[in-house]
């Protein structure tokens, strides 16, 4: 997909693109340049080991994550698996 450079450096990324990857206003993103290709990713969630209430867990520092349902977890198994 074909987008620009507006005059102040933004770079809009398109609506289809934002929604695969779950781009919304706000979140954490690294933007990494290597050999000519600019790679935008989603910032690791920063998380703590929660090992006093049972077995040993992550527990994300931020409440503002999304849900993931079956079906989001489904959807991501099944096209990593393609």
């Amino acid at each position: 997909m074909r987008t620009t450079i507006d005059a102040a450096g933004r770079i809009v990324v398109p609506k289809a693109m934002r929604d695969s990857m779950g781009l919304t206003a706000g979140r954490a993103i690294d933007v990494v340049f290597t050999d000519g290709l600019i790679q935008i990713e989603l910032a690791p969630v920063e998380v703590d080991l929660d090992t006093e209430s049972g077995p040993p867990r992550l527990v994300p520092r931020s409440d503002d994550l999304p849900s993931l349902s079956d079906d989001d977890v489904r959807d991501v198994l099944e096209a990593t698996r393609r």
